[in-house]
């Protein structure tokens, strides 16, 4: 939780437990105060969260699945850059080490942003925080996506290109991190910051923001934020395809579009934008985020990010109605994943069901005043059950079979068991092998079947 504190090592024998980081008053003339932060500061930061539990204005809420080790990770960091600000994010691995990956990912990408956002300050800019407030455009409407930010809006520009950035480097470092494998491990992200009444929002993979807000007739209604970046979307494939990835659907799982490389059918990665994946880096998948801006009006309630566990199951409306109708805020989150727990078990009764991370950001910036014993032992027995055995720890290597699954991912054995590929043009190509059965919403995966993954990227050396 954010309130944990972490053992100062300056100290030897009489070392004390460092005290809570807390926000300062800015003092500085720049835009955004300057805050030195860094990896081993993280626990100690106030108003920041990372696991079951609830801050000033959200709930955040993760359960693990049947299908091993939760890969889900989520974050909310208040007073992020100043004292009206808010950081959230959902971050969803995949693959083997997927769960270290998104850790490490919800870990850094923050710290990088606010040191993007803070080197504009150094950098002289005189631009004044009225003009970042004020917005060109109506309220309501989304301002501007990444390709449409110009020198009229210059802190517009500021955001799109300190989340670029972030995600740049965060994805740098993934890839020589020491103890970190990601060549055939990745993670999703959606992030946003919340600063006034301003949304800026950052984002890859398919996990998915919904923002909830009341019509003329003061009914909920549901406004999807960001994209679902999968490998059909026409940008996205055409991407893949100039750089000889091949993009395509098996037989038994026809709505599911994924990435394989050249000339092998591995690994079957179903989003075409991901952290990590360095498997694919050379075929099209890209960490570049997507980027858009929304001004807030006084009829939006609350933003909803969710890992595609919920989405895969829940709609848009179905998710804003339960967390409108929610009994009280700060159990908003984990009633929502329970619904979509629920809606698993009933819609593939067969399937093992995924894991679920939820952040319900509320806009006004309040939350129950009480609190509330019941929900917190029900949080305390899941976070029980999410940690027991599994340390946090990006060193950790786990070994139980629970990495021995993911549906982001397909690998080389599970897709040549007697089924015919469909690709984007609806195209079948046949593929002989002996039967088995296999479910493509079971995701399950053989990590062993990735292990030639290497061999693959050995011979292009060669070539």
């Amino acid at each position: 939780m954010g309130g944990c504190f972490s053992t100062c090592s300056s100290g030897g024998k009489n070392s004390t437990l460092c005290p809570p980081i807390r926000p300062r008053r800015n003092r500085t003339k720049g835009l955004f105060p300057e805050r030195v932060i860094n990896l081993q500061q993280l626990p100690s930061v106030y108003s920041r969260i990372s696991t079951n539990g609830k801050s000033r204005s959200s709930c955040i809420f993760t359960q693990q699945g049947q299908k091993g080790i939760n890969q889900d990770a989520m974050v909310v960091w208040e007073d992020f850059i100043s004292e009206d600000a808010v950081f959230c994010g959902i971050f969803d691995g995949h693959g083997p080490q997927g769960h270290l990956v998104a850790r490490r990912v919800r870990d850094t990408l923050p710290l990088k942003l606010l040191s993007s956002l803070q080197s504009h300050n150094s950098r002289g800019n005189g631009a004044t925080s009225s003009c970042f407030r004020k917005g060109k455009g109506r309220a309501g409407e989304p301002l501007a996506s990444v390709k449409d930010c110009s020198s009229e809006d210059p802190f517009l520009t500021l955001w799109r290109d300190a989340f670029h950035k972030s995600y740049k480097s965060v994805d740098k470092e993934l890839r020589s991190h020491p103890s970190v494998d990601c060549f055939c491990s990745g993670s999703t992200a959606v992030t946003l910051v919340k600063h006034g009444l301003n949304l800026f929002i950052g984002y890859i993979g398919d996990s998915r923001a919904v923002l909830g807000s009341r019509d003329v007739n003061d009914s909920m209604v549901a406004v999807q934020l960001t994209v679902d970046l999968k490998p059909n979307l026409p940008r996205e494939a055409e991407r893949i395809k100039r750089c000889k990835g091949r993009v395509f659907a098996l037989q038994d799982e026809p709505e599911v579009h994924r990435v394989w490389l050249p000339n092998d059918d591995a690994p079957g990665l179903a989003m075409a934008r991901a952290f990590g994946d360095f498997c694919l880096k050379d075929y099209g998948v890209i960490s570049v985020p997507e980027f858009s801006h929304r001004i807030l009006t006084e009829r939006d309630q609350f933003v909803v990010l969710a890992s595609d566990g919920v989405w895969d199951v829940l709609s848009n409306e179905e998710v804003v109605e339960i967390v409108s109708s929610s009994p009280n805020r700060s159990s908003a989150a984990r009633i929502l994943i329970d619904y979509a727990v629920r809606e698993w078990k009933l819609k593939y009764p067969t399937s093992k069901v995924d894991d679920c991370a939820v952040v319900c950001l509320f806009l006004d910036g309040k939350m129950d005043s009480e609190s509330e014993p019941e929900e917190m032992s029900i949080s305390a027995a899941t976070n029980y059950s999410y940690n027991s055995g599994v340390s946090e720890s990006d060193d950790v290597q786990n070994p139980e079979p629970s990495l021995q699954r993911n549906f982001t991912i397909r690998s080389t054995e599970d897709d040549m068991n007697g089924r015919a590929h469909v690709t984007a043009d609806g195209d079948k190509v046949p593929v002989i092998a002996e039967d088995q059965n296999w479910s493509g919403l079971e995701g399950v995966t053989r990590v062993n079947s990735l292990v030639q993954l290497p061999r693959f990227s050995v011979e292009k050396g060669n070539v």
